[in-house]
Order: C-alpha cells, then sequence, then structure tokens
C-alpha cells in the first residue's frame, strides 16, 4: 500500500509540472484557475456599430436606439460611396493605393485580435515581426503584378529589370530572414504564444494580401471589373440591410441573428438588377473597360478598342417571347453588351455566396465576443467588418476572368520576349518573320 501511494503521489507531481511547463506568465495562472473561461474581448475591441460622432449625438438625443443608428450607419454609407466614386475619378493607380491602405488597415485589425487574444504585450519582436512579413508579402505579390502589366516600362530601367529577373529569388530571401529573425525571437515560457501569433499571422497574410493582390489584377484588366463587382457588394448590403429593417421576420442564420429571408432575398433581387443596369452602361466608355497598358509613346494608357464583351450584340429572344411578339409585328430580337450577362453571374455570386464571408466573419467575432473589428466607420465598425465580403467576392471575379474572359494579349507577351536575351529576341524574331512569310501575311500587312 505504501509504495502504491508514493507511486501515485509521484505520478501528481509529474501532472502538476507539466502543467506549470504550460504556463507561459501570471495572465496564464489566472486564465487557469479562472476554468479557462471562454476568450472575452468585448472591453479590449473597440466597436464602431453603436458609435456616433460628438457632434451628431444633439441631433440624434431624441431617436431610439434602432432608428439612431439607422441614420448613423446611413450618412457614412453615403460618405463612403462618395468617396469611392472620387478615387474612381482619379483612375486606376488611385484604386490601387486605395486598395493598399484598406489592405493595411484590415491587417492591423486582425493581428490587434491577435494580440489580445494571447495576451502578451510584451512578446519580443513580434509585432515588428508581423509587419515585416506584411512588407515582404506585397513586394512578391505586386511586384508580379506590375511586371505582368507594365513590363515594357520596367524593362528599360537597368535597376528595375534586375529586380523582375531575380524577382522570384529575393522574394524568397525575404522571407527566410523573417523566418530566421522569428526563430531567433523565441523565447523560453513563451513557444506556444509566440508559435500561435506566428500562425496567426499567416492567417491574416493569407486572407488580407492574396485578396487585396486579388483585386489589384482585376483592376489592370479594367476598372469595370473592380467597380461593377465592389457595386454589387454595396447594393447587396445596403438593400438586404433596407428590406430587413422594414420588413425582416424570419432569421437567415444564427451566427447573424438580424440577418433575415426578407432582407437575404430582396438584396439579392435588387443585386441582380442593380449589377445589369450598372454594366450596361459602363460598356459605353473605355475609361472603365480598357485595361491598364504601357505604350513607349503615349506612356500608360486607358485607350483601346473595344474587346468583343463590350460591344453591342444582337440575341434572338426566346420562343415563347419572340412568337407574340413576331405576330404584332415587333423584331424578337434585343442588343445586349454581353458583359452585360456576363454581370448575371457576378451579381448571383454577391447575393447568395457574397453574404457568406459576412457570416464567417460573423462567426469569427462571436468565437472572441467582439462586435466589431473596430471603430474607425461609425455605425458600421472596422475596415474589415465593411471588406469581408468583398475580398471573397475578389477571388471570384479573378477565377471568372481567368475561365471564361482573359485571352492573351500582344502587350502581355511583348513584356515576356522583353525577359529574353537580345541574341534570343534576334531568333524569335527571325522565327516569327519565316512562319508569317510561309503564309502569306507579311504581304498582307503591307
Amino acid at each position: 500500500m505504501a509504495e502504491l501511494r508514493k507511486r501515485k503521489e509521484g505520478e501528481e507531481k509529474l501532472v502538476e509540472s507539466a502543467e506549470s511547463d504550460h504556463i507561459d506568465s501570471e495572465d496564464d495562472k489566472n486564465f487557469s484557475d479562472s476554468k479557462k473561461q471562454s476568450i472575452d474581448l468585448s472591453s479590449t475591441i473597440p466597436s464602431g456599430t453603436n458609435k456616433a460622432p460628438s457632434m451628431f449625438e444633439k441631433f440624434l438625443a431624441d431617436l431610439p436606439d434602432r432608428w439612431r443608428n439607422w441614420v448613423v450607419r446611413g450618412v457614412f454609407s453615403i460618405i463612403m460611396i462618395s468617396f469611392f466614386a472620387i478615387v474612381i475619378y482619379y483612375g486606376p493607380l488611385a484604386l490601387v493605393v486605395t486598395t493598399l491602405v484598406v489592405q493595411v488597415k484590415c491587417f492591423e485589425e486582425i493581428i490587434n485580435i491577435g494580440y489580445a487574444v494571447y495576451r502578451i504585450h510584451g512578446l519580443p519582436w513580434f509585432r515588428s515581426l508581423s509587419w515585416y512579413f506584411l512588407v515582404a508579402s506585397n513586394y512578391f505579390f505586386y511586384w508580379e503584378s506590375l511586371v505582368e502589366y507594365l513590363g515594357v516600362m520596367i524593362n528599360r530601367t537597368d535597376f528595375l529589370r534586375v529586380l523582375v529577373t531575380y524577382h522570384r529569388f529575393i522574394s524568397f530571401c525575404l522571407y527566410c530572414i523573417g523566418f530566421v529573425w522569428f526563430v531567433l525571437s523565441l523565447v523560453k515560457k513563451y513557444y506556444m504564444k509566440q508559435f500561435s501569433l506566428f500562425a496567426w499571422t499567416h492567417v491574416a497574410l493569407l486572407i488580407v494580401v492574396t485578396q487585396s493582390y486579388l483585386i489589384i489584377k482585376n483592376i489592370f484588366e479594367g476598372m469595370i471589373w473592380f467597380i461593377v463587382p465592389v457595386s454589387m457588394i454595396i447594393c447587396n448590403d445596403i438593400m438586404a440591410y433596407v428590406f430587413g429593417f422594414f420588413f425582416g421576420k424570419t432569421p437567415l442564420i444564427k451566427l447573424s441573428p438580424k440577418k433575415t429571408w426578407e432582407g437575404f432575398i430582396g438584396g439579392g433581387i435588387s443585386t441582380i438588377f442593380f449589377g445589369f443596369l450598372i454594366s450596361s452602361w459602363m460598356c459605353r466608355f473605355p475609361y472603365f473597360i480598357c485595361p491598364i497598358s504601357y505604350n513607349e509613346t503615349v506612356g500608360m494608357t486607358l485607350d483601346c478598342e473595344p474587346s468583343a464583351i463590350f460591344r453591342l450584340e444582337e440575341y434572338v429572344l426566346p420562343g415563347f417571347l419572340s412568337e407574340p411578339l413576331s405576330m404584332i409585328g415587333i423584331q424578337p430580337t434585343v442588343k445586349i453588351y454581353p458583359f452585360a450577362l456576363h454581370s448575371l453571374s457576378l451579381s448571383l455570386f454577391s447575393s447568395v455566396i457574397g453574404p457568406f464571408g459576412g457570416f464567417f466573419a460573423s462567426g469569427f467575432k462571436r468565437a472572441f465576443k467582439i462586435k466589431d473589428f473596430g471603430d474607425v466607420i461609425p455605425g458600421h465598425g472596422g475596415i474589415m467588418d465593411r471588406f469581408d465580403c468583398q475580398f471573397l467576392m475578389a477571388t471570384f471575379v479573378n477565377v471568372y476572368i481567368s475561365s471564361f474572359i482573359r485571352n492573351d494579349s500582344p502587350q502581355k507577351l511583348l513584356t515576356q520576349i522583353l525577359y529574353l536575351k537580345q541574341d534570343q529576341q534576334l531568333e524569335l524574331y527571325q522565327l516569327l518573320k519565316d512562319s508569317l512569310g510561309h503564309r502569306n501575311l507579311l504581304n498582307m500587312g503591307t
């Protein structure tokens, strides 16, 4: 019996020792003593949904909370839409810069939640490491876009040409520096939290940087591929809120108790009509439909010959419509921009799948008992609260362009040719000349 008692005491000591080894700080001890209660960051992460500027308080004092939030949310929605219109007016480069600013702010909000979750404020070097990986990731992704679309201009500068040639290698070296930096910063008793935050940073990069990179690629394909999808998400969000506010009775999903089927359906139908109308209107302007390109004569330009999807085509109506119309002497055809038909696919995705980006964010916030990602935008919350659906939409648009739209252009092929050595370029020129000559195409050109 005495031997059995000693064995049990030894096992208890091992368990206590093992538990103490997993305690990183006094915060963990308190956390363990309180039975590891669920994480509540409501007092740490500021909320902006119910926040109103002080200048509004005088005018909103007599309104019920429900209508008070309606007014604040509506006013700042108009402000954001106006700012969006101004950025579009200043062109694609302004859109790119705005995307970068939004990306940085979204990354900051996600990383701040990570710091709050693991409750370590003096973790060595980790805040610097997070931002270093953001810079390194941006260099890798965005330089790729510049090379693809502005390669002719970049190749004219020797210094930039070196960065193009060895871009992947430089990017890998930058990541290795960050990786070694992280390993050297590891501190005893903080291993678990440091690795958790390392993983948190990479997930944030996956969500924010890669998605914003796809947004940039969409902009370079033509601003219409950015403006129309973003406008659809905005329209769906606003109209779902309006229909839900006035008619909502049937809950849609438990993650977002305020979302209703009435708002979901009303927002979806509104988005389909809105998408078709704005697409048909924007197809008329080269400013919106032309991809960004660089011409050695005029520099960066948005002038082009509209591709087939941006030119009116005549379509025959279905039989159940064409026959009655023919009987009364009306042509059973209609002229529509093909892009407007493509916009129906974008509208369906933005209204059916797009909201699930918001539901995902709602689940994330509920996991940590926070209402918003921040309080930057009164009535709305943080920047991430407004762009949770936009990132998912950007991925779909990029995949859609790659699958159904994109064709290699002479400009992009020229960019690839300029990466070759001079003797290889001359060889390619001679091969192309011989091929065109055998097919008697050179004479056609003259």
